[in-house]
């Protein structure tokens, strides 16, 4: 059921239609909880946004995040109501977003921080964190070789 209240920014098939490659479409138990993360954390912004969606670009991509209520007659509406938690063992990497940065963000914004950042063996500083649906963000920069 939608709560939006006036119209969207875009036609949905408008947007829809618009959309190129691979997209990703996050589900929200709280969509405003959702949207601090993606801003204040990830430092991405948002492009739209209102009480069922929101339209979310950064370091070169852009993804969707829709409420659970919009997800009512969607056939993972049961599924979501079982999950204990969302995401599984999928990494959201945003390239680019310095992690260091992003993790004293989610820190300061009470989110989990699942590994400190830190360099690794493939050439990326890389934090692992936690929203608050239980999406698994991994922010990260190329390591800084040093002379």
């Amino acid at each position: 059921m939608k709560k939006r209240k006036g119209e969207p920014w875009l036609a949905a098939d408008v947007y829809g239609q618009s959309l190129q490659g691979l997209t990703i479409n996050l589900i929200s138990e709280n969509l405003e909880r959702a949207l601090i993360f993606q801003q204040v954390v990830l430092g991405a912004d948002i492009v739209y946004h209102d009480a069922d969606f929101a339209a979310v670009r950064g370091y070169g991509a852009q993804w969707m995040i829709h409420a659970d209520h919009t997800y009512d007659n969607h056939p993972l509406n049961t599924t979501l109501a079982q999950l204990a938690h969302r995401g599984g063992t999928v990494e959201l990497r945003l390239h680019g977003c310095d992690p260091d940065i992003a993790q004293a963000h989610a820190i300061a914004q009470e989110f989990t921080v699942l590994q400190s950042a830190s360099d690794k063996p493939h050439g990326l500083r890389e934090a692992y964190l936690l929203d608050s649906d239980g999406y698994l963000w991994v922010p990260d920069v190329p390591v800084k070789h040093q002379p």
